[in-house]
């Protein structure tokens, strides 16, 4: 098994992967929005570079749990990314809530400049929720 992690945004998508040792995740890239279709196309490849076998998708849920209108883009986007995935992974949700905040506490604990934040922030989330999912999976085994 080896998974990929996103964070959704409006612009970008940050995109971590997990190790080949299976036991953590780290940032890979920044993907500049295409639209969905393309955005998955764009994923598409990545999985089949890889060999990703599950891709993780943050779910920005309101504070409260409740879906609002940033997830119910996110989840549009899901429907598009499995008909373009087919049977090459399967997708899973993980809440995101909070995740761009962590990130940024650690990398200002790690003093990154600000701009270099602004340039890495989503693929570190990304990282942040793909590592919550490995960790809940291998709590569940």
């Amino acid at each position: 098994m080896r998974a990929l992690g996103l964070d959704v945004g409006s612009k970008t998508i940050g995109i971590a992967l997990q190790d080949e040792a299976g036991i953590a995740a780290h940032p890979l890239t920044v993907l500049a929005r295409a639209g969905n279709s393309g955005d998955a196309s764009a994923i598409r490849a990545l999985v089949i570079e890889h060999a990703v076998t599950d891709v993780v998708i943050g779910m920005p849920f309101e504070l409260s749990g409740r879906v609002g209108h940033r997830a119910r883009l996110v989840q549009q986007f899901i429907t598009v990314l499995k008909s373009a995935l087919g049977s090459a992974a399967a997708c899973h949700e993980q809440d995101e809530r909070f995740t761009t905040a962590e990130a940024q506490r650690v990398m200002i604990a790690a003093d990154v400049k600000r701009a270099r934040r602004k340039e890495v922030i989503d693929q570190q989330a990304a990282a942040l929720i793909l590592q919550t999912w490995l960790d809940g999976q291998r709590a569940t085994k």
